[in-house]
């Protein structure tokens, strides 16, 4: 809490504050939070140009008590007049920042979001169904790494980094085997989506968890056993979802053949990393 009387501490507190806001806005789940955000930003800057004056005028009030190193007084008062120069053309230019930032203010305001188009896929046909197979999923520590090359790079990067992970038919088999097929991709109400070609790729930077599915259009066969799909809202819900008890192998950042692990029942390369006391409590979408 701001103290209001103490700069030093008030100082430290909005330092460690615009930290947290320049970490927290690295995405936005919901694009009409952001004119909340242009507000606080607006007023922040007002203050800050005060702050500006206020050291301005605190170097050229107590000049007489500046000096160097040396104790050149005659030193000291010009480095004391020097920054209060600099200080007020820092204001100045913050003046320009302000404008700037309230004309973007502006034109947000008459901004109506939408909510995000759903995902479409390709309506079944007599002879096959649409399926999605789970490519990767990371979280904690190893998802952090592609949520940074997400707000560096893009979503679409992202999704070309983890395409590392698949290897076609052998993916596939060992989705089917392992019970990571899906009728339509899994998604928490706070995921964001994003679908290039067969691949579709769902994050959430607050719970810390990547994922990539493909999309798998398999012949319908009478034989198969519908309950070997599962449907996305029990996936969601922990239905078969991922299964703490489930064997489980370290993902590897690195993709390429050399890092895969044999698909099978002995060894999932499909489920998540074992968490950790770091990652405790961080959620998963599948």
């Amino acid at each position: 809490m701001p103290t209001y009387h103490d700069p030093l501490k008030d100082a430290a507190e909005a330092s460690e504050a615009l930290r947290g806001l320049a970490h927290a806005s690295r995405g936005f789940d919901n694009p009409a939070d952001t004119y909340a955000v242009f507000g606080d930003l607006v007023a922040g800057v007002r203050s800050l140009r005060q702050v500006l004056d206020q050291l301005a005028s605190a170097h050229l009030t107590h000049r007489r008590r500046a000096h160097d190193d040396d104790g050149d007084h005659r030193a000291g008062t010009r480095s004391a007049l020097a920054a209060a120069d600099e200080l007020h053309q820092a204001g100045t230019l913050l003046d320009q920042v302000h404008d700037r930032l309230d004309v973007a203010f502006g034109h947000s305001g008459r901004i109506a979001w939408h909510p995000e188009p759903a995902i479409t896929t390709d309506a079944p046909t007599d002879t096959a169904a649409r399926r999605w197979v789970s490519v990767v999923f990371l979280q904690g520590e190893e998802a952090d790494e592609v949520l940074d090359l997400i707000d560096r790079d893009g979503p679409d990067a992202a999704i070309q980094y983890l395409r590392g992970w698949d290897y076609g038919e052998e993916t596939t088999d060992a989705a089917l085997e392992n019970g990571y097929v899906y009728d339509e991709p899994p998604t928490g109400p706070l995921d964001r989506v994003v679908a290039e070609g067969d691949y579709t790729l769902t994050y959430n930077a607050a719970m810390g968890h990547v994922s990539l599915l493909r999309a798998h259009t398999a012949p319908l066969d009478p034989a198969l056993d519908e309950t070997d799909v599962v449907s996305a809202r029990q996936a969601i819900g922990g239905v078969g979802s991922l299964d703490a008890s489930t064997p489980r192998s370290a993902a590897s950042l690195t993709p390429g053949r050399s890092q895969r692990t044999t698909a099978g029942p002995e060894k999932d390369w499909f489920a998540a990393p074992a968490r950790s006391s770091q990652s405790a409590g961080r959620g998963v979408s599948l």
